[in-house]
């Protein structure tokens, strides 16, 4: 492995405003997009919310997504229902459900953020 093998985030990270109508800019990165007509994750994402920024309430059609919160905490939403979430939770938000996190800490809250379509999921 050579130096040009390794890359930092802080340099790939870019602002997104208002991310699914939330509050501010998170910084995120896509780390990983399959390939049309490939199989497996549709993403992979990195996202860190700073202090007072959020994901917006959002649906997914038949898609799963689920976030690992890596470091930081913040008030999470899903499908009526607010609760903590903090480093090491992993957080599944099922198909055509509504979730959104609150970064409501003084830290940064890190995300890995993956997504997967469940082709065989009737739609609601």
């Amino acid at each position: 492995m050579t130096a040009r093998d390794v890359v930092n985030l802080d340099t790939l990270l870019r602002g997104k405003e208002h991310d699914h109508g939330g509050l501010g800019t998170i910084l995120a990165h896509r780390l990983f997009a399959r390939a049309e007509g490939g199989v497996g994750a549709e993403f992979v994402d990195i996202a860190v919310l700073p202090p007072g920024t959020s994901i917006g309430r959002h649906r997914h059609a038949r898609d799963r997504e689920t976030y690992v919160v890596l470091s930081g905490s913040g008030l999470m939403y899903r499908d009526g229902t607010e609760f903590r979430v903090g480093a090491g939770d992993v957080v599944v938000n099922r198909p055509y459900g509504e979730h959104g996190l609150v970064n409501d800490s003084a830290a940064d809250l890190w995300l890995l953020v993956f997504e997967e379509e469940l082709r065989d999921h009737p739609a609601v």
